[in-house]
């Protein structure tokens, strides 16, 4: 079977987690993913490389998970002859992907308008922190920085003196989501008309893309909301509620789920007239969570759970990731791989989630060595062994 994005080569300058995670769901669809890295290797090899918990073989978790299916080539692109090497694998590319800080690409000569000049078609993609222009673009930027400016931060927690940001760092995979976006969306329209583009990819636009509705319901009413923790500002019951050995969340959206949950747990206070529509439960709100809540925590979740689904409301329980990863349904979707090492060995890692229903196979290759692919790489560009060993013995490529 083959992948959607196979023939497409990607040359990936990037390191820490937005951009990898960009490069590694390109690379799951099919890309040539060609991982362009400093003669020392990128930093993020060393991060838990040494951790005997969450390394294997000397990788750590996040270098595994982030860049299998991945080629590592080693140039020095702050040489003549290394930029000159880049140059020419850019000659044969697609696309080139990084998340330096803004400015830096300019710098080294290898964003759009230097590299354009070599490939017109070429597809540049950074992702930054706050773009490539502006007031304060050249500021750094990390996951939680960009969830704080982004307003995420100030409605995440259960009140306002205690704000929280998200569990999962989604500043960062949300930039390299839209990175994604964007560069499948550039490879389209480069098919079209016949020309590459730039892909500006800013950290907090897509915090604030995120904010979605009720990002207009702010500019409509102009209040800010506030931090309500599990519960939901519109819905009742709407919830995570403790049971006797963990949490069940209960997310009554429609009147006739709380029809449901009146007749499946005959409660006599719940039967009142006024809590057939939302507006009566929102406003006896506390009262309702407190008679869940007394009620929960008499059984279990999976008890909860099973009676609750039966009864069509919409319930989960509240999973540690040992119940989320071991989920039949997870499972059945192929969300949960082996990834081969390098070493040898398998190492369990979170799946592809994009599924197509014939250009879809799911295959993993091992996280590259340092410098792995250097000679194989330089050499399908028509380099020969002499100059490969010259450009070795300068340290121009590793």
């Amino acid at each position: 079977m083959t992948k959607p994005l196979e023939g497409v080569r990607i040359i990936d300058l990037t390191h820490m987690l937005s951009g990898p995670y960009a490069g590694m769901l390109l690379a799951d669809m099919g890309a040539e993913s060609i991982k362009v890295e400093p003669l020392k290797g990128e930093g993020t090899r060393a991060l838990l490389a040494s951790d005997p918990k969450n390394s294997y073989n000397g990788q750590g978790a996040y270098f595994i998970t982030l860049n299998r299916n991945k080629k590592s080539v080693c140039i020095d692109l702050k040489t003549e002859e290394g930029l000159e090497t880049f140059y020419d694998l850019v000659r044969e590319a697609d696309i080139v992907l990084d998340n330096f800080s803004a400015g830096v690409p300019t710098k080294l000569k290898i964003d759009h308008e230097h590299l354009s000049r070599i490939n017109p078609g070429i597809i540049t993609c950074s992702v930054t922190g706050f773009g490539q222009a502006g007031p304060n673009f050249k500021r750094p930027a990390f996951d939680q920085v960009v969830q704080g400016i982004g307003g995420g931060m100030s409605i995440t927690g259960h009140d306002e003196e205690h704000p929280a940001r998200a569990g999962i760092p989604i500043g960062d995979l949300g930039g390299g989501m839209f990175a994604v976006m964007g560069v499948l969306a550039a490879l389209h329209s480069r098919a079209v008309n016949g020309y590459g583009q730039h892909v500006d990819i800013s950290m907090l636009d897509c915090q604030i893309s995120m904010l979605n509705y009720m990002a207009t319901m702010h500019m409509l009413s102009g209040d800010n909301p506030t931090p309500i923790g599990n519960g939901h500002f519109v819905h009742v019951p709407y919830d995570a509620y403790k049971t006797s050995d963990g949490f069940v969340i209960i997310a009554v959206i429609f009147d006739s789920f709380w029809d449901n949950l009146v007749q499946l747990l005959d409660i006599d206070e719940f039967r009142d007239p006024k809590y057939k529509t939302q507006p009566g439960r929102f406003a006896d709100k506390h009262k309702i969570n407190a008679i869940l809540t007394e009620l929960l925590q008499t059984n279990t979740t999976q008890h909860w759970v099973d009676l609750l689904s039966g009864a069509r409301i919409p319930c989960a329980p509240v999973n540690k990731f040992s119940d989320a990863l071991t989920d039949p349904q997870v499972l059945f979707r192929n969300m949960v791989v082996d990834i081969p090492q390098a070493g040898g060995g398998v190492v369990k890692a979170p799946g592809n989630p994009i599924k197509l229903s014939i250009d879809s196979s799911d295959s993993y290759t091992p996280p590259p060595l340092l410098g792995q692919h250097t000679e194989e790489v330089l050499r399908s560009m028509g380099y020969d062994d002499q100059r490969i060993a010259d450009l070795k013995a300068k340290k121009i490529v590793g």
